[in-house]
């Protein structure tokens, strides 16, 4: 494998296996926490910072405390990653849920280099020098998408954990691993958000305020790359005037906190063009500026609907008499359902009750980048661990 590059470690040997959140593993993650709130280079990178917080010691005390049953568990083995440059701290995050999960770890970084991906990699390196079992369990790489080294690596794999689109998971699944090896994917997904027009009018300038910068960071933050950030706008008890409050203070907060790249203005005129040519539920546009372009949907059509996708502020409304309507186009497909204005335990009940194959994550606004433990639907440290019963 000429054409793997070995950017921190060597492959995991006589693996000893540990129980989710072991005091040594969690000792470790909370190490790389205050490496990255320090490190200077890293305070310029919003997202390492965020992955930093994530890490520190209390938030992982937190997790710890939740896994009740972590005295009767060990890691499955040898996880391997597969994840994607979209987001570019991914595959940090998949590399800690695996480690606190108990398992050695080899996780190919993406191909494209980043100044987040190689400022998480230096210190990653100098925090691990003093953790000497941890280190000989872990192995981070990169390597060409053509290479022969993903079958490799799943032939020594207990677990796969594999980000991407569904042509991407069903090509690694192709390539054999362990008999008991365990596939966890994160396919491609879409979310929506869902505000309720009432709270928006009887909100206050401040309120206003924070609930533009919330909508921000789910949206603008990572130019709607992520499967968690809200393609589709749902409205409910709404106005003319309600959402213009809205959508005029999200548009004052990008002017002062977004970089608006000119290519940009182009791709989403293509963008609207195609969907109007292509679809008959579009039933009017809406812009400000360039930033933001409003396409209103006059029906939620199935077959339609997870065509829509929009980048660097581009999004689809549509005005709700009942939040049932959705119940048509929600799938498997559908991930995060962030709210304003609702009670998440009342939507929970509701989509449970209806049965639906869609929707994993019920979140405010402003939450959907915040990722856990629990994630996609799947409980991460039980999916990455294997349960030890006696009777």
């Amino acid at each position: 494998m000429k054409d793997v590059d070995i950017l921190i470690g060597s492959l995991p040997e006589q693996v000893k296996l540990y129980s989710p959140f072991d005091d040594l593993l969690c000792e470790f993650v909370g190490s790389f926490s205050k490496a990255v709130l320090h490190d200077t280079k890293a305070k310029q990178m919003p997202d390492v910072i965020s992955l930093g917080y994530w890490c520190r010691a209390a938030n992982i005390q937190k997790m710890k405390e939740k896994c009740t049953d972590r005295q009767e568990r060990l890691g499955r083995g040898v996880a391997f990653h597969v994840t994607p440059s979209n987001i570019p701290v991914n595959f940090a995050f998949s590399f800690f849920f695996s480690l606190l999960a108990g398992n050695a770890n080899i996780v190919r970084v993406p191909s494209k280099v980043t100044p987040e991906r190689e400022c998480i990699i230096r210190i990653l390196k100098d925090v691990l020098e003093p953790y000497k079992e941890i280190k000989k369990r872990t192995m981070f790489v990169s390597y060409p998408a053509k290479s022969d080294a993903t079958e490799f690596f799943s032939r020594l794999s207990d677990v796969r954990i594999i980000w991407g689109g569904d042509e991407t998971i069903e090509a690694i699944r192709l390539h054999p691993a362990k008999p008991r090896c365990v596939d966890i994917t994160f396919a491609d997904r879409y979310s929506l958000a869902l505000i309720n027009g009432k709270y928006v009018l009887e909100a206050d300038e401040k309120e206003i305020q924070r609930l533009a910068r919330a909508f921000y960071n789910d949206t603008f933050y990572m130019d709607q790359n992520a499967c968690s950030s809200p393609q589709l706008i749902l409205w409910q008890n709404t106005c003319k005037e309600a959402k213009n409050k809205f959508w005029d203070a999200v548009y004052s907060y990008t002017q002062k906190h977004y970089i608006f790249p000119a290519i940009e203005a182009v791709n989403k005129y293509c963008r609207v063009c195609e969907n109007i040519i292509d679809s008959d539920s579009i039933d009017s546009i809406v812009t400000k500026g360039n930033v933001i372009i409003r396409e209103k949907l006059k029906a939620l059509l199935p077959d339609e609907m997870l065509l829509f996708r929009g980048r660097c502020g581009q999004f689809f409304e549509y005005d709700l008499e009942h939040i049932s309507e959705i119940n048509g186009i929600v799938n498997e497909k559908y991930q995060t359902l962030s709210y304003y204005g609702y009670n998440p335990k009342k939507i929970q009940k509701w989509i449970v009750r209806e049965g639906l194959t869609g929707i994993d994550r019920i979140v405010p606004i402003g939450k959907t980048m915040e990722i856990g433990m629990v994630w996609d639907g799947y409980n991460l440290t039980e999916s990455l661990s294997r349960i030890i019963s006696a009777e």
